[in-house]
This record gives C-alpha cells, sequence and structure tokens, in this order.
C-alpha cells in the first residue's frame, strides 16, 4: 500500500547512520520526512514541522527519547501526535515504561526498514477514516466519533492516543465478547504483531486511567484477554 499523500514523519535519532537509512526508506515510500538528532531539537521540531508521525529513539543523549515522549503527551498541540520508538533495549520494563509515557507503539534495533516503514503506515492508517465508516459508538455517557477522531464522557472531550483510540473501538466494537491479546494486538496494531502481549495491558490500563467508568466496564479474563461488557453503565 503506497504511503498516504503529503504525510511527514519527524525522525528524532543521534546516531547517523541508523537516521540516514530510516529516511532512505521513509522517503521511498513517498512519506516526507524532517529529522532531528537531540531530543530539545525533536520537541522544537514536533511543534513546527506539524509532523503526522514521530519516530523516537529512546537512548538520545541529553534528554532521552522516554522524556522527549512524556512532553509531547503533555504538550496540548503534540498530544495526539502517533509515536514509535526505537529502542537498542530488549528489557521488557524499559517498552512498558515507553508505553506508560504514552509511545503508541515500539521496534527493537537492529531492525529491518522495512518493517518499520509497514508500522509507520499501519499506525496512519488507523487515523485514516472514510466517509461511508460508521460515524459513531458510544457506551453510557461515552461518545466516540470515528470521523472525527474524537472521544467524549458527557460531552467533556476526552484526549487519546491513535493506539488507545483502536483499542478502545475495537472493544466497542465488539461488546460482550472475550478478546485475547493476540487478537486485539493484531487487529488494534493493524500488521502481525511480534511484541510483548504486555502491549495491550498497558493501553488498556491508560484507558481506564483516563475513563475511569470504563474501570468496571472492561473486565480481565484471565490468561486470555480482556472483554467490555455487554450493557453500559447506569447513570
Amino acid at each position: 500500500m503506497a504511503a498516504p499523500a503529503g504525510k511527514k514523519i519527524l525522525i528524532v535519532e543521534d546516531e547517523k547512520d541508523i537516521l540516514d537509512l530510516v529516511k532512505l526508506y521513509l522517503e521511498k515510500e513517498g512519506y516526507r520526512t524532517a529529522t532531528a538528532t537531540t531530543g530539545v531539537e525533536g520537541l522544537k521540531l514536533a511543534k513546527t514541522e506539524h509532523p503526522d508521525l514521530v519516530i523516537l529513539d529512546l537512548m538520545l543523549t541529553g534528554i532521552d527519547g522516554l522524556e522527549v515522549c512524556k512532553r509531547i503527551r503533555a504538550d496540548p498541540q503534540t498530544a495526539l501526535l502517533p509515536v514509535i520508538m526505537l529502542t537498542a533495549k530488549a528489557e521488557e520494563s524499559d517498552v512498558v515504561v515507553g508505553l506508560e509515557l504514552g509511545a503508541d507503539d515500539y521496534i527493537t534495533k537492529p531492525f529491518s526498514p522495512k518493517a518499520l516503514t509497514a508500522r509507520v503506515k499501519a499506525l496512519l492508517r488507523r487515523l485514516e477514516r472514510k466517509p461511508d465508516d460508521a460515524p459513531r459508538l458510544s457506551y453510557g455517557a461515552l461518545a466516540m466519533d470515528l470521523t472525527r477522531h474524537e472521544v467524549t464522557v458527557d460531552g467533556h472531550d476526552i484526549p487519546l492516543t491513535a493506539k488507545e483510540f483502536g483499542l478502545l473501538e475495537h472493544l466497542l466494537r465488539h461488546p460482550g465478547r472475550v478478546l485475547t491479546r493476540d487478537v486485539l494486538l493484531n487487529a488494534v496494531w493493524g500488521y502481525d504483531y511480534y511484541g510483548t502481549t504486555r502491549t495491550v495491558d498497558v493501553h488498556v490500563r491508560r484507558l481506564k486511567q483516563k475513563i475511569p467508568l470504563l474501570d468496571d466496564a472492561i473486565v480481565s479474563v484471565k490468561s486470555l484477554g480482556y472483554k467490555l461488557k455487554d450493557a453500559g453503565p447506569s447513570s
């Protein structure tokens, strides 16, 4: 599938060889790119370049990738930017911390540039909506507008990242059904996912933190996954 026309990717990476390689492959796929080699520069470009997605290295000098991700999520101008984190660390704890801070996805070094571009396409595709898609989903006081990519509770906006939005959408589309972690990974992440299933747990936890009415509504099914209770919470 070709890259969506005009999409810009910000690459924040301090290893020149990796930066040049990622830039080359993305541009080959039709994306525009902006690049930064430090966290400070990356934060600045996230605002001034208005990218559609950020590829962010974890181990940057000075302000590291985790702090950059945290600041991106804390700033209203950049809070909803999709973020893919690059990490040389294979430890699950590092991945979980990145996801907790708001990264939508991660890929460990060394990686295939083709695999990275596939993940970029999959993540951006989650944000592409056609006019004939079912426009709204609801659950009690919660309303999801798929066209506008907005979620509200009692009329109040709830900012969600692309993956949080996709996960919630999948749960809302299948109330009462037990969805395994593998099913959720493949459905929401949009490709054959080879990462840890802890990714799903982290995103479910973040959804419950942002939308308290889901705390009891999303039920953990031991050793399997999650399900959304059939009936919406009582008002």
